[in-house]
């Protein structure tokens, strides 16, 4: 499976207890959703696994995985990404996207100058940020994931209209 085929559903943080949970923090928009998937793919081990009893251990999961049955093999999954193949994913509804179709796409300021290209997304706990990489920059634009500044998002046309208030990107120059 690609990387651009396949979306990041969640990592495992450590081990837990000594009959081989493991903590596990989802990127889901439910977060307990990432159970109903049946087989994630390891990282880029070629490894699937399916998540066989999920329960909230405050900000994350503690959850059984199939074929892991002690500690040493919970903590050996220590930092593993969780992945899904797009396609068993369900269509996006109205005024949503999977924010991995967004990195990669060019971003437009609203008066049809070209700002850049996502190259992630961000989240440092007030929510997504849109991280911008522009050719005439050092470092990245971040700008807040969020409809007052992000105002169009056309995955099919492969397109990002910013709308930021005025100094946002010129505050984040670097020396």
């Amino acid at each position: 499976m690609s990387n651009a085929s396949r979306v990041l559903l969640g990592v495992i943080t450590g081990a837990h207890g000594v009959r081989g949970e493991v903590r596990l923090k989802s990127f889901t928009g439910r977060p307990e959703a990432i159970a109903s998937y049946g087989a994630v793919a390891l990282g880029d081990s070629g490894r699937e696994v399916v998540i066989r009893a999920l329960r909230p251990a405050r900000e994350e999961f503690i959850a059984a995985l199939e074929g892991v049955g002690d500690r040493g093999a919970a903590e050996a999954l220590k930092g593993s990404m969780l992945y899904v193949a797009r396609d068993r994913l369900p269509p996006p509804g109205e005024d949503e996207v999977y924010l991995s179709d967004v990195i990669g796409l060019p971003v437009y300021r609203k008066d049809g100058n070209l700002l850049g290209v996502v190259a992630a997304i961000a989240d440092y706990g007030a929510g997504d940020l849109l991280e911008i990489r522009s050719d005439d920059r050092r470092g990245t634009i971040l700008i807040p994931f969020v409809s007052a500044m992000v105002p169009e998002v056309d995955v099919v046309n492969r397109r990002i209209v910013v709308d930021p208030p005025e100094g946002l990107i010129e505050a984040q120059e670097q020396p």
